[in-house]
């Protein structure tokens, strides 16, 4: 096969590339509204085209979005988060249920293997966090929290980011769930279990607690 000549990265690529390393960074977090048009031209030194066309793609690419008459915020950190969210708005519930499933057994079974002491006394104030929440919004964010944690400690960057944009997804499942005081009892026993699993080393009964949780939630979540 015959090689090509490289291109000349042009200059909205350019843009695009500082954009982009301000985004993943953390310069622009999620969530912040990025700097007005017209003093990212006079920042950036190029045309208003220019900046135009780099920020309609990261917008294309899921990073930035437009908000009419408000501006244009960051939506993700990463690419690959702006294709799961554009994703996951097209699945439904169960199905990412099923997917976290997955990923969450074999996180499990890592944080049992990787976790140190000082892992191990963040999972626990995760655990404390959880059971000390009283109200719906505080239960849902120390829920969140403490299957972050875990995920966390598979010391795997690729992990942290898929669940990252998956547990958003998931703030409905929690928030039905929380509402039920039966049901916020199973998973605090549930969760207690898995953090203790976790913290004996025991990979194997740490993926069974995960099994548990999700089938339990499943139940609920098809019950409703």
């Amino acid at each position: 096969m015959d090689l090509k000549q490289a291109k000349r990265t042009t200059l909205t690529d350019q843009i695009v590339e500082q954009l982009d390393g301000l985004i993943q960074s953390g310069a622009w977090p999620v969530g912040q509204r990025i700097p007005p048009e017209p003093e990212l031209v006079k920042q950036l030194g190029v045309s208003r085209n220019t900046v135009r066309e780099a920020v309609k793609s990261l917008i294309h690419a899921g990073m930035l979005e437009a908000r009419q008459g408000d501006g244009t915020y960051v939506s993700s950190a990463s690419g690959l988060g702006g294709a799961l969210q554009r994703r996951l708005g097209k699945s439904g519930l169960m199905e990412t249920i099923e997917v976290r499933r997955a990923l969450e057994q074999e996180a499990a079974r890592l944080a049992a293997e990787r976790h140190t002491e000082e892992d191990a006394d963040r999972l626990r104030r995760r655990l404390d966090e959880f059971r000390a929440a009283t109200d719906e919004e505080a239960i849902i964010q120390a829920d969140l929290n403490l299957h972050k944690e875990i995920i966390r400690v598979t010391y795997n960057s690729l992990y942290v980011e898929l669940y990252d944009h998956l547990t958003e997804a998931l703030r409905d499942s929690i928030r039905i769930m929380s509402a039920e005081k039966e049901e916020l009892a199973k998973h605090d026993r549930i969760h207690g279990d898995l953090i203790g699993h976790i913290l004996a080393r025991d990979a194997d009964a740490a993926a069974e607690a995960v099994r548990e949780h999700i089938r339990l939630s499943s139940e609920w979540i098809g019950s409703r």
